[in-house]
């Protein structure tokens, strides 16, 4: 009798077994990389740098806007999203107080949908270009991204309960590039994609990105420990300087220039306003989505006067908007580093980050060459300096959170290397 019964329990486990799903029964153990890495492309209308995320179930890749001030990732949920996996948390829980929310969503559709649920959390999303702001959902749904092997891509790790925000199709009208569905924040923020990245997988809250100058090769976005590699083998992992990193309530990357040198002479400015003060104006700022440097108007009268008396030999053009500053492109020379043109020093208390011509000039027009820096106007409302995406592509920025401190490299193509250069093609298993 016993052994009847012991032989019917075999038989009932073993078919169980065998109809249970492959990955219920091997399930593998959760994957935790060291080193996460995201594409970069250059939009060739908007010049803002767009990267592609896997999210949702089944995984879909999704085009957003990099934001490195942004407090977290808002995509719109109103077309064309579909999945299994999505949850929006319920209001006053403590994924709303993770998020920041202290607001409680009410939507105004009879009907339920992805991002509009009753009782769940609202945050305020932004379009850093037009600056129009939405109430979204909070929610939460599977984020899927590419470890790193050295110079290529790795195994596919993903976060299954990555939180967002959910905002209407109204904040994509404008400024956005085509496709593009919605924003990745990248600031010092609770929900941001470094800070969940880090959290999820353990590892310190770093990150370093590289901007292409190129509209044809992918820049990245590198996260985790490091060391991260090109496929010249230039290891960027190791910047020439150091300087600290002054992160405002709002989460934004600001840091401490002291002077401003062209041609290792200092620009006779108020330095003053190279501080920021009580209000929160001045300093200087870094930002992704904000093409070109912008100068508070002292600074830039004094600066492009200074330029032009540091460049005397090659004679001016017409201006093309919004630059003031212009050159025939036949009558520059070039360099590894771009034009040769004055050298142009931001400089910390103890190092220095050298802009050279692929960075200070822009050709705005065939045949001409502009100093791509723009005046911010009489009315100061934020930074006095903002350093814009065109300064930083081709250099390596790393932002270490947990030290307070940001890495630069100054230009990749003194090292014969670009930020184009990592192998998106091949993946390692």
């Amino acid at each position: 009798m016993v052994s009847s019964v012991h032989n019917h329990l075999f038989t009932f486990l073993s078919l169980t077994f065998l109809f249970l799903p492959s990955e219920c029964i091997f399930q593998p153990p959760t994957f935790k990389p060291n080193n996460l890495v995201l594409p970069v492309r250059k939009d060739g209308a908007t010049s803002l740098h767009v990267t592609s995320i896997q999210k949702r179930t089944p995984q879909t890749p999704v085009q957003f806007v990099v934001d490195l001030n942004g407090r977290f990732l808002w995509v719109n949920c109103e077309k064309n999203y579909l999945s299994t996996t999505y949850q929006a948390p319920l209001c006053h829980s403590t994924l709303c107080v993770r998020a920041g929310s202290d607001y409680c969503h009410t939507c105004l559709s009879s009907k339920a949908r992805y991002g509009c649920h009753n009782n769940t959390c609202g945050l305020v999303a932004l379009n850093p270009m037009t600056h129009q702001t939405a109430v979204g959902e909070l929610a939460q749904d599977v984020l899927a991204i590419q470890s790193t092997r050295g110079s290529n891509p790795g195994p596919v790790a993903k976060v299954p309960d990555f939180l967002f925000a959910c905002a209407p199709s109204t904040l994509l009208q404008k400024g956005l590039p085509r496709n593009v569905q919605g924003v990745a924040g990248i600031g010092h923020a609770p929900i941001a994609l470094p800070i969940q990245l880090a959290s999820h997988f353990g590892f310190r809250p770093n990150f370093g990105i590289c901007l292409s100058s190129s509209t044809n090769n992918n820049g990245v976005i590198f996260f985790g420990e490091g060391p991260f590699s090109m496929l010249s083998g230039v290891q960027v992992s190791g910047p020439v300087g150091y300087t600290p990193l002054i992160i405002t309530r709002q989460g934004e990357y600001y840091i401490q220039v002291t002077s401003v040198k062209i041609n290792k002479k200092p620009l006779p400015i108020n330095t003053t306003l190279l501080t920021t003060n009580k209000q929160g104006l001045g300093g200087t700022m870094i930002s992704t989505t904000t093409p070109y440097t912008i100068l508070e108007h002292s600074i830039y009268q004094t600066f492009t006067k200074f330029f032009t008396s540091q460049f005397p030999g090659v004679p001016r053009v017409q201006n093309v908007p919004p630059f003031s500053v212009c050159y025939d492109s036949k009558r520059l020379s070039s360099t590894r580093v771009g034009p040769r043109v004055p050298n142009i020093d931001l400089v910390f208390n103890n190092a220095a980050w050298t802009i050279f011509g692929a960075n200070s000039m822009v050709q705005a027009r065939p045949g001409v060459s502009c100093l791509a820096f723009v005046e911010g106007g009489l009315k100061q409302t934020r930074a006095s300096i903002v350093i814009g995406a065109h300064q930083i592509e081709d250099n390596f920025l790393q932002f270490d959170l947990a030290s307070s401190r940001l890495g630069f490299s100054s230009s990749l193509l003194l090292k014969r290397s670009n930020c184009g250069n990592f192998n998106f093609t091949t993946t390692h298993p």
